[in-house]
């Protein structure tokens, strides 16, 4: 898709000097401080082969931050995981274990 059919609000300008707004030029998104995320912790099995992952999901912020958290996270337990699709995903089940360590980063987590 050109960029000019992603033009927002003005259709055609004679006016040589005019600055185009684009979709997705205001979508950078801020990430909230600890207190104000409300992180879900959850284990999954299925679709991964009968292998246990604990997934951390609804962050709130720019993906450096989540790609941050995910890489704390993972040294904090030992394993490895992923981050992919705004989730972090951890090898194995550590819910016990990720919940106890972000409350003490500040995450309320359900």
């Amino acid at each position: 898709m050109s960029k000019n059919k992603n033009k927002v609000g003005v259709v055609y300008s004679t006016n040589p000097d005019y600055q185009y707004e684009y979709e997705g030029d205001n979508d950078v998104m801020e990430t909230l401080p600890p207190q104000q995320q409300k992180l879900h912790l959850r284990m999954e099995r299925s679709g991964r082969g009968g292998k246990t992952v604990t997934i951390v999901d609804n962050f709130v912020g720019t993906e450096e931050d989540l790609s941050d958290l995910g890489r704390t996270l993972k040294s904090k337990c030992g394993v490895g995981g992923s981050i992919k699709d705004g989730q972090i995903i951890i090898q194995g089940d550590f819910r016990d274990r990720l919940s106890v360590l972000l409350k003490e980063m500040g995450y309320p987590v359900k």
